[in-house]
């Protein structure tokens, strides 16, 4: 299994990059989002990957994030998502859209990706809200893990770090859970706090997810 690629970006396509790896191209299809992050033609580059096996083709996915690995990894498991529409999701919302989505059963949300209809999106937020916790707690990015690259390479490799957002989430979530909060109303009030606050540091996220959490009247 291919888990990252350490490389220089030979070329773009519209879905997808080439990555020269000491002499061997990988081809490795993004999201739009990701896409429109990427150095440019001839600068080093570094993807989390997820590789997904067919009987008659095997194709590379590339990632920023852990965050964004996952949930392409938890949104293909939906039944009516595949690859192509996993990648239009992350690549409408991002990873934290498609967490606090997911978090707070937002299907319209999900539904604005190209080629995911209201049915579909009902079905992966109803399927996949109990991981929304576990992901949004989850750190790691290309940066992170440059120690352990799964292919090396001599160039030197940008480093991508993680997300502001990502951190705050997921510190936020730990303590609501140290608290004694059942991690999908933790992860609901998160993704809630955050919406309206997406710059708040981690004691304000905490602060306002607890006021959302407290007993009404």
């Amino acid at each position: 299994m291919i888990g990252k690629i350490a490389g220089r970006l030979e070329y773009r396509s519209t879905d997808h990059v080439l990555i020269d790896v000491r002499g061997v191209g990988y081809i490795v299809y993004v999201s739009e989002r990701v896409m429109a992050g990427l150095p440019g033609n001839g600068e080093a580059v570094a993807l989390f990957t997820d590789l997904l096996v067919r009987e008659d083709n095997l194709q590379l996915f590339g990632f920023t994030t852990l965050v964004e690995k996952e949930w392409h990894r938890l949104l293909m498991s939906v039944q009516g998502i595949g690859a192509k529409a996993s990648m239009a999701i992350l690549g409408t919302l991002g990873a934290e859209g498609v967490s606090r989505a997911i978090a707070l059963g937002d299907w319209n949300a999900l539904a604005k990706a190209k080629g995911v209809g209201p049915k579909t999106a009902q079905r992966v937020t109803i399927e996949l809200k109990d991981k929304a916790p576990g992901v949004m707690a989850m750190g790691g990015s290309v940066a992170e893990a440059q120690g352990d690259a799964v292919i090396e390479t001599e160039a030197p490799v940008q480093r991508t770090t993680v997300p502001k957002a990502n951190a705050t989430s997921a510190e936020a979530l730990s303590a609501l859970g140290n608290l004694g909060y059942a991690p999908g109303e933790a992860a609901s009030a998160v993704a809630e706090a955050a919406g309206v606050a997406p710059d708040a540091d981690t004691s304000a996220l905490i602060r306002a997810a607890l006021k959302l959490l407290a007993p009404k009247g």
